[in-house]
């Protein structure tokens, strides 16, 4: 499946008719999990099947295509059944129970209530709603692919305006090319990672970049009245300089993790429990400025887009074992430098990077022995493999 993302265009009348689509979908799937509330043990197909009722009953709902309520009570579906899974499973903490949304913005159609134009340049929404033709902006060329391809269309808006998304479903062909390197990654706070050769890549920061205009565009929100046109200006204009900052943020770790499975065939990382770690108040916003979910997520993404074998391990003990020997040397979170008895001395992110490679290797069967000068990778019955063969091996795994 692949994502098309176009500016929309059109006149201020539709902007209006696209909010009024957007609360529409909110309150139909809010509707559905009143349903679900009051019915207990009742299946998920019926709750998809309420929005044809919920149109008899209400005449704001039928104003949406009848596609699109689907789409809608298959987003109170999916939290639902995301609630059951996490129950069964057994997941610490909460469990997600479904919530009413307050702030929804989007609104989403299926292969109906749209049509694009001969051009691919706009598109014309023909449900009741009258949201008319939309103007596309953007770089992608929709001339490829047919429109039966397109299974979902939504609209989305932002502090900047309104998107239109296109989700095709589309095979990517990419020339992959085995590279025979192997690489670990620890991610971290003063650098964003270090890899299992010693390499760093700085943490670029955005957020506390751009903290002190943050702080000024929120202290003239503050100074305004409420429900004032000069009060939802200010917010507008701090939305959208939250919104730079999270695209920067965005832009950066896709450009990383592209960048690691590119020239890897062998990708180990450590797997953060995030939502726990931003419990400590004097970290929390260090960590989510430094993206470590996205990242990771887009690692194991571009991992399966480009046939390389990403791997996730548990973090314990990757920063206090030594990675020469396997001595447990213990130290705070302060302490920059790994020293062991043995004599090994190295940079404390460099040795994790190393255990969490090791840790992956082992894990797929494979285990990475150390040398005095070099390090050689050997397979579980302890014949070398060399870095030739590494890609083959590798395949091996993979099936």
């Amino acid at each position: 499946m692949i994502t098309y993302e176009f500016k929309a265009k059109g006149k201020l009348e539709q902007y209006l008719k696209i909010d009024e689509a957007i609360r529409i979908c909110q309150f139909i799937r809010n509707k559905a999990i009143i349903f679900w509330m009051d019915n207990p043990g009742v299946k998920l197909f019926e709750i998809s099947r309420s929005s044809a009722t919920l149109a008899k009953e209400f005449e704001l709902a039928s104003k949406l295509n009848s596609q699109a309520r689907q789409a809608a009570t298959e987003r109170a579906s999916f939290s639902i059944s995301r609630f059951y899974e996490n129950c069964k499973s057994g997941k610490p903490g909460k469990k997600g129970y479904p919530r009413f949304q307050k702030r929804n913005r989007s609104v989403e159609y299926k292969q109906t209530g749209w049509k694009l134009s001969k051009d691919r340049k706009s598109i014309n929404f023909t449900d009741k709603n009258d949201i008319g033709s939309l103007k596309l902006i953007g770089t992608y060329d929709l001339h490829y692919y047919q429109t039966n391809q397109i299974k979902r269309v939504r609209i989305i808006r932002r502090s900047d305006g309104y998107y239109v998304q296109f989700a095709i479903v589309a095979e990517r062909n990419i020339d992959i090319r085995p590279t025979g390197k192997t690489i670990g990654l620890d991610v971290g706070l003063s650098a964003f990672y270090t890899d299992s050769q010693g390499n760093k890549v700085e943490n670029p920061c955005y957020l506390r970049k751009s903290e002190k205009a943050l702080k000024r565009l929120q202290r003239r929100v503050s100074k305004k009245k409420k429900g004032s046109r000069n009060r939802k200006r200010a917010i507008n204009r701090l939305g959208r300089k939250h919104l730079k900052v999270s695209r920067q943020r965005k832009d950066f770790a896709i450009k990383m993790a592209l960048c690691v499975v590119k020239y890897n065939d062998f990708v180990a990382f450590e797997k953060l429990q995030v939502r726990n770690m931003v419990k400590n108040h004097h970290l929390a916003k260090s960590i989510s400025d430094a993206a470590w979910s996205q990242f990771t997520e887009w690692l194991e993404y571009l991992g399966k887009v480009y046939g390389r074998i990403v791997v996730g391990v548990p973090p314990q003990y990757t920063s206090q074992n030594c990675s020469n020997c396997g001595a447990f040397v213990k130290k705070s979170l302060s302490v920059r430098t790994h020293v062991c008895q043995c004599g090994c001395f190295l940079d404390r992110d460099y040795n994790a990077a190393i255990n969490i490679l090791d840790k992956a290797l082992k894990q797929t069967g494979y285990q990475l022995a150390s040398t005095v000068g070099h390090r050689s990778t050997f397979n579980a019955s302890g014949e070398k493999i060399l870095c030739s063969d590494l890609a083959t091996s590798v395949s091996k795994i993979a099936r």
